[in-house]
């Protein structure tokens, strides 16, 4: 496999550095992080500009139709910057599960919306917040003349509240001997009635949701795909979506770095700076070793996908790797920096609470191993 970008790749790349760079200033992260919405409306139609939201998506709905690997660029360079917003929620969980799983008439009518910036997604699908399991789905949706009525709470639903759209996983039917059976995707209004959504407290203060469903009715026609097969259905979804949560990792860990190396060669003790110190050095190079290793593995899944290959075991194992890696990064960056580096005026501390978060979010390291065991026959 080529491990370079092409040209176009690197204009993209390049691109959105740069965007960031200018456009998201780490004291706007501070602020998003406060800010009940959770994400900066201004910064949100400035990515719509740039079309960022079409990159996977058809022409034909308005989109750029690039591969997952152009995609997984710009994600890695949000993660540098620190993004918070609902750009994953929305372009990832939520278009991709429509470009999966949508009739015509639905992906027309929605990734068009999703391509311009005015509709914004999420995916509702854990209730129990151990990683995605069907076992776990005990949200129903029993049919109606009018349609389905859905009951149920879901949890850890990320920007579910300024979600126009929430896909939620729900049972119609039996779930067989593993659960995997009986279980149906539906596209639900935010607005409905009967939808109550509750913003969590979160490490990465991240703008996490419990939803609750109450009598919650849809019409048929916003079921995706066919009735009780919404599980196969969202198994390539999730793990793409791993993959894409690992780019974010990626950059987030080249920030990390990048502050640092440069603190360990200005901080100074016993007149000299601290890198000069084989403990700190030791502590760089590790850290060095997390994220390179991190970047092949993600470049790798990402190429795989966009290149149309099978990727479920190389998917399982970038999450898993990728989980681990970021989260030890970061924390050796406190050794490297100390206190400094817990203080809210530290930009590091932030990386260290996302990192916590995306290693949960999709499944932990043990989930994935344990995918990557079963596909080995173990």
């Amino acid at each position: 496999m080529n491990y370079s970008l092409n040209d176009e790749q690197k204009i993209l790349k390049d691109t959105a550095r740069s965007f960031f760079t200018e456009e998201l200033k780490s004291s706007l992260v501070r602020e998003v992080e406060e800010d009940e919405q959770g994400y900066s409306r201004k910064l949100w139609e400035s990515i719509a500009e740039f079309g960022w939201m079409g990159t996977i998506i058809p022409e034909e709905f308005g989109g750029f139709e690039a591969t997952f690997f152009e995609l997984s660029l710009i994600l890695e360079e949000m993660g540098y910057a620190g993004y918070a917003g609902p750009f994953f929620s929305t372009v990832v969980l939520g278009a991709l599960t429509i470009l999966t799983a949508g009739t015509p008439e639905q992906k027309r009518s929605v990734l068009e919306e999703v391509s311009l910036g005015k509709r914004l997604m999420t995916l509702a699908l854990e209730e129990t917040g151990d990683g995605p399991s069907a076992c776990e789905i005990a949200t129903t949706a029993k049919k109606v003349a009018d349609g389905f009525l859905l009951n149920g709470c879901k949890r850890f639903v990320p920007f579910a509240h300024v979600a126009d759209t929430i896909i939620c996983a729900a049972r119609t039917g039996d779930g067989g001997k593993n659960g995997e059976e009986g279980i149906s995707l539906f596209l639900v209004d935010r607005r409905s009635q009967g939808v109550s959504i509750e913003v969590l407290n979160t490490i990465a203060r991240d703008k996490q949701c419990d939803v609750v469903f109450n009598n919650v009715l849809v019409s048929g026609d916003s079921l995706l795909g066919e009735a009780g097969e919404g599980w196969q259905l969202l198994q390539g979804v999730l793990r793409v979506a791993s993959v894409a949560k690992c780019a974010e990792m990626v950059g987030g860990a080249r920030k990390v770095l990048e502050m640092v190396v440069e603190y360990a060669k200005t901080r100074k003790q016993f007149g000299q700076p601290i890198g000069s110190f084989q403990a700190i050095q030791h502590h760089c190079a590790n850290m060095l070793t997390c994220l390179d290793s991190s970047a092949l593995l993600t470049f790798y899944a990402s190429k795989r996908i966009g290149q149309g290959l099978s990727y479920e075991k190389e998917a399982a194992m970038c999450k898993a790797w990728v989980s681990d890696s970021y989260r030890k990064l970061t924390a050796l960056g406190h050794q490297v920096m100390g206190g400094v580096g817990f203080i809210d005026e530290s930009d590091l501390q932030i990386y260290f609470r996302r990192a916590k978060a995306a290693e949960q979010a999709l499944g932990d390291a043990t989930y994935h191993r344990e995918i990557v065991a079963q596909l080995m026959g173990l």
